[in-house]
């Protein structure tokens, strides 16, 4: 790089301030020495103009310096000095602004007179300033101007040094953008790669869990894992159904027009969620509050809701809460109140109004049948000739159920349903509580977690073994009631002595001795000995007592299979004398 001229780097070189630009930045030139300018004078000849490196005519003057006029001499005007704007003290020249020929000892000589000349105005200071030495002019189109040129009026002088402050624009921030984004890209990936991971692994966890808990349920329902076996089901079936809870509602269908009842249990098991509705044949043995044994359809009859009530909990084992009495034309108006049922129906209903033969029936077999509320009524209640009352039992079962799968499921929609029909209840049952206990079977119907079943019974109406090992235990959890510690033993009593007055000698002693009779009918065969049995160890001392009272020994006491509606199960061998 060129130095700067103010530097002193020249030695003998000085250099002096002429002016200003339009920046305010000052301008310099070279002073030559002495000896130099007086070397520069003698060279000239006479009648030749000195060399002005900066391209600039120089005339020859003599006189009065400064103008070419002399006023008060010869009256002509005299030559025009020539123009030195920087000062730089010509000898050939008769002006000498800093006194350098004087300084040196020597006179200026003056050139000869030449022809008058009128100088030139200036009215460009910037345009005539001097070049400073190895300081290039503007660069235009690429190519520097040669130093010592000359430059069009007008135009500024500017040179590479003069903006020396500037900073030029690098390819430094464009590296460093480029390494940022590199930088955040490369984080961001592996941010991502962070993430997927995680996901992989959540997603793999899940799908493991759910394998396991596919692989323990299929297990479980196979019966293969430990402590679930067949062997541990039979030891811990009544206790597993006594740790179930069950609502039961009882229903009792009048019919009002050609008489008579049905009677069926709805069932809600709140801890496996299922429902069901059980049917009770009017056969149905049952105690009255006498002691004396009696049927369902007289105890509805003659011993109302509430006897009948408290005689189907002592056979059956079950807690009934409530009793609901749905009479034939309320069947109707529920049915048109959920907006008709569908069922599959299997028989043909003649209309129970038509009073000509050949008339179409009002109810056609088939599936998917569409019932209105008179249709259900007339279904629901029909007897074929020749028919047990178990089959016309099993379709108001189906119509039942039709009605729950079409109840809404809202506790709130299905009570205004029940207010709507505006019946008188009975007063273990409220509108709320019946329309919260429908609410929940009609979630379970229309999820397929409900089912129909019927209770077998005997010829002579009591129950048989198959009734008590499925419908009873598995249905109602008869052995779930766990009675008062003032209330009486239940004691099941079936006959195998060959003669069918014992059964009533046997209900007699029982009652006298503060027992409850629940009978179990008659045995296929006769029996020489009789036997006690219990199932819990805490009924032992019943079966001893209930031993006791009918004159059976001690040793007939055995700890065994009790039935599922009782706490002590007798049967009455040809040992049975009649009591004690």
């Amino acid at each position: 790089m060129n130095d700067r001229y103010d530097s002193g780097y020249d030695g003998d070189q000085q250099y002096e301030i002429v002016g200003y630009d339009d920046y305010g930045r000052p301008i310099y030139q070279q002073v030559p020495p002495p000896q130099q300018a007086y070397q520069q004078q003698q060279q000239t000849q006479p009648g030749q103009q000195s060399y002005d490196p900066y391209g600039q005519q120089t005339p020859q003057t003599q006189g009065y310096e400064g103008y070419g006029y002399d006023p008060y001499t010869t009256g002509q005007q005299q030559p025009v000095p020539s123009y030195d704007p920087y000062g730089a003290g010509n000898p050939a020249t008769g002006y000498d602004p800093y006194g350098q020929a004087a300084s040196s000892g020597q006179q200026p000589r003056v050139a000869e007179q030449a022809p008058p000349s009128v100088p030139t105005p200036r009215t460009a200071p910037a345009a005539q300033a001097a070049r400073i030495p190895q300081q290039g002019g503007p660069v235009e189109d690429g190519t520097p101007q040669a130093q010592g040129a000359p430059q069009a009026q007008g135009e500024r002088d500017y040179s590479t040094q003069q903006f020396a402050f500037v900073e030029e624009p690098t390819g430094d921030s464009e590296d460093v953008i480029d390494w940022l984004n590199f930088t955040e890209n490369r984080t961001e990936r592996r941010e991502e790669a962070k993430r997927r991971t995680r996901g992989r692994f959540i997603a793999l966890v899940v799908v493991l869990a759910l394998v396991a808990v596919g692989g323990a349920g299929y297990l479980w329902y196979a019966g293969k894992l430990p402590g679930t076996s067949s062997s541990a089901t039979k030891a811990g079936g009544a206790t597993g159904a006594a740790a179930q809870k069950r609502d039961v509602v009882v229903v009792h269908l009048h019919n009002t027009g050609k008489g008579g009842t049905s009677t069926v249990l709805l069932v809600d098991n709140t801890t496996t969620k299922q429902g069901a509705t059980v049917l009770l044949p009017n056969s149905l043995a049952l105690t009255d509050d006498n002691g004396s044994t009696t049927t369902l359809a007289k105890s509805v009859d003659d011993d109302g809701s509430s006897g009948t009530r408290d005689a189907l909990d002592t056979v059956l084992g079950t807690d009934i809460e409530g009793t609901w009495r749905l009479d034939t034309p309320y069947l109707q108006n529920l049915v048109e109140l959920v907006g008709n049922i569908d069922i599959d129906t299997n028989a043909d209903v003649p209309d129970p109004d038509a009073k000509k033969k050949g008339t179409a029936p009002l109810v056609r077999k088939g599936e998917g049948q569409t019932l209105s509320g008179r249709m259900a009524v007339a279904y629901a209640t029909y007897r074929a000739s020749g028919e047990t009352q178990d089959a016309q039992l099993e379709r108001f079962g189906q119509v039942m159920q039709g009605v729950l799968r079409k109840l809404s499921s809202d506790s709130q929609a299905a009570t205004v349903t029940v207010q709507t029909l505006a019946q008188i209840l009975d007063p273990s049952l409220t509108d709320k509580d019946l329309g919260s206990f429908l609410a929940r079977l009609a979630d379970l119907a229309k999820g397929g977690d409900y089912k129909t079943a019927l209770l077998p019974v005997q010829g002579d109406g009591t129950l048989s073994a198959q009734a008590s090992s499925t419908i009873v235990k598995t249905v109602l959890g008869g052995t779930a009631k766990s009675p008062d510690s003032d209330a009486a033993v239940r004691v099941a009593v079936q006959n195998a002595t060959g003669d069918k007055g014992n059964t009533e000698k046997a209900r007699v002693v029982l009652l006298n001795g503060g027992f409850t009779f629940v009978e179990a009918g008659t045995a296929g065969s006769a029996r020489a000995t009789s036997q006690v049995t219990y199932t819990d160890a805490a009924d032992k001392e019943n079966a001893t007592e209930a031993a006791k009272t009918l004159g059976l020994p001690a040793t007939s006491v055995k700890k065994g299979t009790a039935a599922s509606n009782a706490d002590v199960s007798v049967i009455l061998g040809q040992d049975f004398k009649g009591g004690s």
